[in-house]
């Protein structure tokens, strides 16, 4: 499985990882924040959140971050390349969205 972090953190008060991977030929956005600083905001130490981009849209991904369909590991090193902050996981939904991307997801405290 191709997988990429695209932003990790750890500290007394939060960890914050967020990586990126293939699951066959949908990509995965995942996170998984920790910590006391979650629990201010969520009532709950633990925040974990998802987006699945399908295959039938990642074919668009490829187009739109100017890699050959089908290569997996330059796809997510570009993706990690392009959003690597602490508001990452914020800035891949709007882009996918302003691009017309459709993606499932969730997230759970």
């Amino acid at each position: 499985m191709f997988r990429v972090t695209l932003y990790q953190v750890f500290n007394p008060e939060i960890s914050i990882d967020i990586q990126a991977y293939f699951d066959g030929e949908n990509v995965v956005i995942k996170g998984n924040d920790i910590g006391k600083k979650v629990e201010e905001v969520w009532r709950d130490s633990d925040y974990e959140y998802v987006t699945t981009i399908l295959e039938d849209e990642v074919t668009k991904l490829y187009a739109l971050m100017q890699v050959k369909e089908g290569d997996k590991s330059e796809l997510l090193k570009v993706l990690s390349e392009k959003f690597n902050t602490n508001t990452c996981y914020s800035e891949i939904g709007k882009f996918l969205e302003n691009n017309h991307i459709k993606t499932d997801g969730f997230s759970w405290t």
